[in-house]
């Protein structure tokens, strides 16, 4: 179930620069409303923050809360010197032929930093745009949450309505400092032709909390992620929730890593796949380095069609003894009884599959402000009605 891989030098290097925007009203309602399906929203009453990067211009840059940075990288490390200790230190530059290519054509990415002790009130969002169909976007993010401060970032990647092809390469290392917290939630919305690699590592210090979800209810051509998580402090704990829908035509292979390196850390990895006719590969891999440790993996898929393919491939490694790890893999259809059970009570046989995968994707999400879970769960019931 291998995908042939795409050569970025086959897609548009070059985009018009775009006009910096003082504020998002202006956006025209067409990018509003792609916006609006990842969780970015154009009035900040919200948000503490925004990011706004369009091809590879930012177009919108703003905080309004004190004790946090929002920057593009390439301000950020002609601003710090000591940036350049943060940048390519948790991924590798030869880690793959995206990274490779991708490490003298990044374009901004945002860097985002929340300064010792400072809590964020609200979501601080960013938007990764590509406007230009064929195009090639290279990106490299960073996020530094320091001692005890606490973040909560929300990220959309999305392409413009009439962009159906194009490669993103979103390169992204997360320091979550002694005591801190980052919640941070990816929301894709593409063209069904885009072709989308993100590479990712996150570490977690001593009694850090990382909370990670990643929603993909839209087509997709290609789709290919496996960030790496490295608990390396004392009680250190990450939480991942993923939800993938795979229309036809639509190839996804999604994963996570998490590496328990220290003792009494903690790990708990959730996804939830259905494919109506595209292909799923669904990873997870523990790996449990020293004892004490506990770690979870809970991968389940559902196929609503006979065409759609879902491979889930649940790993757990322990690498000593006194590791406590555990999963929970399943791929199936829906059960004829199940739906039997709901017409039983009064439900037509339309309305009973609904019921069903709208309960197999209720996955709530640690850590989400009310109105962005509140736009997920409306975004996955649109997703089954469009598909039962």
């Amino acid at each position: 179930m291998m995908k042939q891989k795409v050569a970025p030098d086959s897609f548009r290097q070059e985009a018009p620069k775009h006009a910096y925007l003082d504020v998002l009203e202006t956006i025209d309602q067409l990018d509003r409303e792609r916006m609006l399906q990842t969780g970015v929203v154009i009035q900040e009453a919200d948000r503490i923050g925004t990011f706004l990067q369009k091809d590879h211009s930012v177009v919108h840059c703003s905080v309004a809360q004190e004790g946090l940075e929002v920057l593009s990288t390439e301000e950020a490390i002609e601003r710090y010197d000591w940036l350049n200790e943060y940048r390519w230190k948790m991924l590798p530059r030869d880690l793959d032929e995206f990274t490779a290519y991708a490490q003298t054509r990044t374009r901004h990415g945002y860097f985002i930093r929340a300064l010792p002790g400072a809590r964020a009130t609200h979501p601080l969002q960013a938007c990764l745009y590509i406007a230009q169909d064929g195009l090639v976007q290279c990106v490299h993010n960073i996020v530094i949450v320091e001692e005890g401060a606490e973040l909560n970032v929300i990220t959309g990647c999305v392409s413009a309505g009439g962009v159906r092809t194009g490669l993103h390469i979103g390169l992204s290392e997360f320091y979550v400092k002694k005591n801190a917290t980052l919640t941070f939630t990816m929301i894709h919305n593409w063209g069904d032709k885009m072709n989308v690699q993100p590479r990712g590592a996150t570490v977690v210090e001593e009694g850090g909390l990382f909370l990670q979800n990643f929603v993909c209810l839209h087509p997709v051509g290609q789709l290919e992620m496996n960030p790496a998580i490295y608990l390396a402090g004392s009680g250190a704990v990450t939480r991942s929730n993923t939800i993938l829908v795979a229309p036809p035509g639509s190839w996804m292979d999604v994963g996570s890593r998490v590496y328990l390196q220290a003792p009494e850390t903690r790990a708990e990895v959730v996804a939830r796949t259905i494919t109506t006719g595209g292909d799923v590969i669904n990873r997870g891999h523990l790996v449990g380095e020293v004892a004490g440790v506990k770690a979870h993996l809970e991968c389940h898929g559902l196929l609503l069609t006979s065409q759609g393919v879902i491979h889930a491939i649940p790993e757990l490694e322990a690498r000593t003894e006194g590791a406590e790890m555990s999963h929970e893999a399943a791929v199936g259809k829906i059960a004829p009884e199940e739906i039997e059970y709901l017409m039983a009570r009064g439900l037509d046989e339309d309305e009973a599959r609904a019921t069903i995968v709208r309960g197999f994707l209720n996955v709530k999400m640690e850590g989400l402000p009310s109105e962005l879970q509140a736009r997920i769960d409306e975004a996955v019931r649109q997703s089954q009605e469009s598909v039962l």
